[in-house]
């Protein structure tokens, strides 16, 4: 995978990202023959050591988001910079399983990862951003071309700074990529640059009251367990409470179910999986969690350009809880 992602964003930080290679010991289990580097197969290991310490948002920073690839097997687990994230978004790929994208905008933790590879409907989601720089770890041969032509600052381990990406000896590859976000972007960006269409405010009137829900993928779920303690939403994924590096489960302040259309793209896998593209441009229904009650929704994303609007019945926009939102793809 000796490949130089094109870089668009303007000023210094650029060059910093193309300034050096990696080492090779580094690429291990990326891309180097045309194939994905991932079948979403692996045992499970002991956790990363490496803490993860969030920074105070900077309020005069600005710049594009930093999103994340970050895999979801249960070697990957515990992940690690999962709760300082603006956004989660889960997305269903080859063989029925789950990946996720954490997007960062108001703070950087000192690592992420697992970092994996990207997919087609990443694209398509990112659009929503101006210019996000995307850290990945390989990708399809043929989809190359395509993140080189995005709009959209492409940083695998081979394009960055050096020690911007790190292997942790606590998991096996590629199992065991990790990102340190302030050597990709500097410095959190800010809240301004989360152009999600999300809105956040009191919440909606009605709902349901709601102490759990759970959403499947053909080789995976989630479930979101309501604490008052918390006053948010604890994360599982398969059955096990998504922790953070410091142990603590994680939670969210808003879950959202989006019902989407799930179709076969025209990329595989290692094994000949077909990768499935998640359509997040359209319309739909969706339900919103927010402080211990459900909404029922509806979604619109007019094209990729736009962020996505969540209206009640009578087309009133629905506040989301300020924190965390995760967002789960479901088939439609």
């Amino acid at each position: 995978m000796a490949r130089t992602a094109r870089t668009l964003r303007r000023g210094t930080a650029t060059a910093a990202l193309v300034a050096a290679t990696v080492t090779a010991s580094l690429m291990a289990g990326c891309t180097t023959d045309g194939r994905p580097s991932d079948d979403g197969r692996g045992q499970t290991h002991s956790r990363s050591q490496e803490p993860d310490q969030r920074e105070s948002p900077d309020p005069e920073s600005a710049g594009p988001v930093l999103a994340v690839k970050i895999d979801n097997v249960r070697a990957a687990r515990p992940q690690t910079g999962l709760d300082a994230a603006d956004i989660v978004y889960a997305e269903q790929v080859e063989g029925g399983l789950s990946r996720l994208m954490a997007v960062y905008a108001t703070r950087l933790p000192q690592a992420v990862g697992p970092v994996r590879s990207a997919r087609e409907s990443d694209l398509e989601l990112l659009r929503q951003f101006d210019e996000p720089t995307l850290a990945f770890s390989g990708a399809q041969s043929k989809l190359l071309p395509l993140i080189d032509r995005a709009p959209l600052t492409a940083v695998p381990p081979e394009s960055a700074a050096s020690g911007a990406y790190y292997r942790s000896a606590d998991k096996a590859a590629p199992h065991n990529l990790y990102l340190r976000p302030r050597r990709l972007i500097g410095t959190a960006p800010g809240a301004d640059a989360l152009t999600t269409g999300f809105r956040y405010g009191a919440p909606p009137e009605g709902g349901t009251p709601a102490k759990s829900r759970t959403v499947r993928f053909p080789s995976a779920r989630f479930t979101f367990t309501w604490s008052a303690d918390r006053h948010g939403w604890l994360v599982s994924m398969d059955g096990t409470p998504t922790a953070a590096t410091d142990g603590r489960q994680v939670a969210a302040t808003t879950v959202v179910v989006q019902y989407v259309k799930v179709r076969g793209s025209r990329f595989h896998d290692v094994l000949g999986n077909n990768s499935p593209y998640t359509r997040s441009v359209g319309s739909g229904r969706a339900q919103v969690l927010r402080d211990g009650r459900a909404f029922d929704v509806e979604w619109r994303r007019g094209s990729a350009a736009e962020g996505t609007d969540f209206t009640a019945a009578d087309g009133t926009p629905v506040n989301f809880a300020k924190g965390q939102v995760w967002v789960v793809f479901a088939k439609a």
